[in-house]
């Protein structure tokens, strides 16, 4: 048996041999000198393209365009300008935000927002950015209602659209939010994925997994999954910021969880993902049903949670 797999891999070997012999044929070899530049001037250039369009910047002039659009044409016209095809909005579970805003009323009120935390893609395809938001239905400055947005957007038709937007109301901050904007590393770039769907399952799986997991430990899962520098946002809280203090914070609020994924999504280039889903919350002695959305971020060959805000859900 072992003779018989020596004169197979010694015939390979011949095979190889003569075909790199062929392939110094002068002409032949020419050839393939010129397909390797074309082939690397085509890389080069499918970089350089990735890189001109993948900037946190993008993300950060779709959220200030957008809160031009909502400042001059209202809410809901506002909304429907810069929606994806696909976005959805949470109402009070998740519904095609297109249908949704189409037709409700105009929205009364002034609505504005800052985005202070934000990442894109190394593909430019998936991105997210989050901060401080005011609502004013009114004249006076009692009439202000203060929170965080999270907004997830995706590249549709080559332009970043809203795919994904949930907020959570917190009293007026007692300090001013520092920046965050990182830029992507475009050594990730990739070409598209020629089955998108493998990269949602991944991401499934995972945010299952960490369900799962959050049924037996809310602290141990939340050390294990969140990034050190992940955020958290609670209805009625300031945004958490590091690890750390999300963990003392589950602590001392005596939370427990219990969650269901809905949806998610993955950018081509396999660093930014987002998820969704519902969950039941005990904190404490009472217990509330929320939606929540993950945004997730890869760190070597691991899937850690970047951000994660839970939204009360509306009855």
């Amino acid at each position: 048996m072992r003779k018989a797999c020596l004169t197979s891999f010694n015939k390979q070997h011949q095979n190889r041999f003569t075909l790199y012999h062929v392939i110094q044929h002068q002409p032949l070899k020419k050839y393939m000198k010129k397909l390797l530049a074309t082939s690397a001037l085509i890389a080069l250039f499918t970089t350089t393209l990735f890189a001109q369009q993948a900037e946190v910047k993008n993300v950060i002039d779709a959220e200030q365009a957008f809160n031009k659009a909502v400042a001059k044409k209202g809410i809901k016209d506002g909304f429907l300008a810069v929606l994806d095809d696909d976005g959805i909005v949470f109402k009070p579970g998740p519904v095609n935000a297109k249908e949704f805003y189409s037709t409700i009323d105009r929205q009364p009120g002034n609505l504005s927002w800052d985005p202070k935390f934000a990442r894109i893609s190394a593909n430019g395809d998936l991105a997210f950015s989050a901060g401080p938001y005011v609502f004013q239905n009114g004249a006076a400055d009692t009439d202000k209602v203060f929170g965080h947005y999270v907004s997830v957007w995706h590249k549709q038709e080559g332009k970043l659209k809203l795919l994904i937007d949930l907020g959570v109301q917190h009293p007026e901050p007692e300090q001013p939010e520092v920046s965050d904007f990182k830029e992507p590393d475009l050594t990730k770039v990739a070409p598209a994925s020629a089955d998108p769907f493998n990269g949602k399952k991944l991401i499934m799986y995972t945010d299952k997994f960490l369900n799962q997991a959050l049924s037996l430990s809310t602290l141990a899962t939340y050390k294990e999954f969140l990034s050190p520098e992940g955020r958290y946002y609670f209805p009625g809280f300031e945004p958490m910021v590091g690890r750390d203090k999300i963990l003392q914070f589950i602590n001392n609020e005596a939370i427990s969880i219990v969650a269901e994924t809905t949806g998610e999504g993955r950018a081509d280039s396999k660093d930014l993902a987002y998820s969704y889903g519902k969950a039941t919350i005990k904190k404490g002695n009472i217990t509330s049903n929320y939606n929540y959305v993950r945004i997730w971020e890869a760190t070597g060959d691991k899937w850690n949670v970047l951000l994660e805000v839970f939204s009360a859900i509306e009855k």
